[in-house]
């Protein structure tokens, strides 16, 4: 049996890794058990993926020692436009466009390639002693009993702990075997997700075009390259992805329009089936969900890593507080804390994200026209706009003080 550690946390991606760092920090000692081997992780090339950072997850990894080490890379989203309409025949009249300059704190958020993220949570896992790492390995069984938590890896080896947390994602192994059951549904559509290189600047404006079929986020990186996430109905997106970069580049072209001018495609293309699952329960005898594993939704609003930075925040501190307090940070108790900071945000967000699909998703003459009409209310009021952009920053609702850029 290996030596037991505080926290047992079961999945290196991104939210394991920053729930890691955040939790050493404030004096735990921490397993982090990952099935990628670090090399695969840590070397990684470009590859087109990239993360939407709203402001207040850039505070929390300033916080945790991350941003420095990634902010040469990462680019500001100073606006957001959303607009209405079809592939090629243009933008609708009505539109939103929102503006950092509308609040004071600084640009809305970052956008932050895949493979500079995980790089510096590598680097700083292996700075921090309190941190253990097992890479290239899987959990096969867990078992929690009345003085902790013991995980079988595929090699046969135990691994103790006082809290397992699970941060494995929308099909949590770590979930399942706990018997936690999930409410969801598939929304028929898949994201098409790739980089492209423009020949114009994009001034870091992000945009989002609403089509019948899904929406295209344009997001923009650092130099003349953007990001996009395109959603279209399952059946289209599976053609469109197996065709070459050059049939591929003419479907998205009359979507994109001209407006970066000439396009090229960048990277590798990925695609995503999209649907929204939700843990029944956070929360269960010594283990907590965080990320996907506890919620997954709509890429919609790019909130998906944002919520489960969230997570990462309101756990470090209720474990944290929790503990000085002399409580045992893995008792029911202490765990529902959690889960009565996290429930209610986390499925509003994703109801808000369902809805917002279903209205914008379709090409029904009479919500197509309410919407348009909507959006060209917010557009034209300030404290609308305003309230807009700050939620987009992700300073709205009851933030944990790592997202306030504060200590625990």
């Amino acid at each position: 049996m290996k030596q037991a550690s505080d926290i047992l946390i079961v999945g290196g991606g991104l939210n394991g890794p920053a729930l890691a760092l955040a939790l050493a920090q404030t004096g735990h000692s921490v397993t982090v058990i990952d099935a990628l081997d670090e090399k695969v992780r840590k070397n990684a090339a470009f590859d087109g993926r990239a993360y939407a950072l709203a402001l207040a997850s850039q505070r929390l990894l300033a916080a945790i020692g991350i941003w420095d080490r990634i902010a040469g890379h990462a680019q500001p989203m100073l606006e957001i436009k959303v607009t209405d309409g079809h592939a090629g025949a243009g933008a609708s009249p009505f539109f939103m466009h929102f503006d950092h300059a509308e609040i004071e704190e600084g640009p809305m958020g970052f956008m932050v390639e895949d493979r500079h993220l995980r790089r510096a949570f590598m680097d700083a896992m292996a700075a921090e002693k309190a941190i253990t790492r097992i890479n290239g390995r899987t959990v096969v069984a867990q078992n929690s009993g009345p003085t902790g938590v013991t995980v079988t890896l595929d090699d046969g080896a135990d691994v103790t702990g006082r809290l397992l947390v699970g941060c494995d994602g929308r099909r949590s192994g770590t979930a399942a075997r706990a018997g936690i059951k999930r409410t969801g549904w598939d929304y028929g559509q898949t994201a098409l997700v790739c980089a492209i290189e423009h020949d114009l600047p994009h001034h870091g404006i992000a945009h989002q075009f609403f089509m019948p079929p899904g929406p295209l986020a344009i997001l923009p990186l650092t130099g003349n390259r953007s990001s996009i996430v395109w959603s279209e109905r399952t059946d289209a997106a599976r053609r469109i992805n197996a065709l070459d970069e050059v049939a591929y580049l003419q479907v998205l072209r009359p979507r994109f329009g001209d407006f970066l001018g000439e396009i090229r495609l960048q990277g590798e293309r990925f695609t995503y089936p999209l649907n929204l699952t939700i843990a029944n329960s956070f929360v269960a005898n010594r283990l907590a969900l965080v990320g996907d594993a506890a919620h997954g939704m709509h890429p919609i609003a790019g909130q998906g890593l944002n919520a489960g930075l969230r997570d990462v925040g309101a756990l470090a501190e209720v474990l944290t507080l929790a503990g000085r307090r002399g409580e045992d940070i893995s008792s029911t108790l202490v765990l529902e804390r959690y889960q009565e900071w996290r429930r209610f945000d986390t499925a509003a967000l994703a109801m808000a994200t369902d809805a917002f699909n279903k209205l914008f998703s379709n090409d029904n003459p009479i919500l197509r026209a309410g919407r348009d009409i909507g959006m060209g209310i917010v557009g034209s009021l300030p404290g609308l706009r305003r309230g807009f952009v700050r939620e987009a920053a992700g300073l709205t609702g009851d933030l944990p003080k790592l997202l306030q850029g504060r200590a625990i």
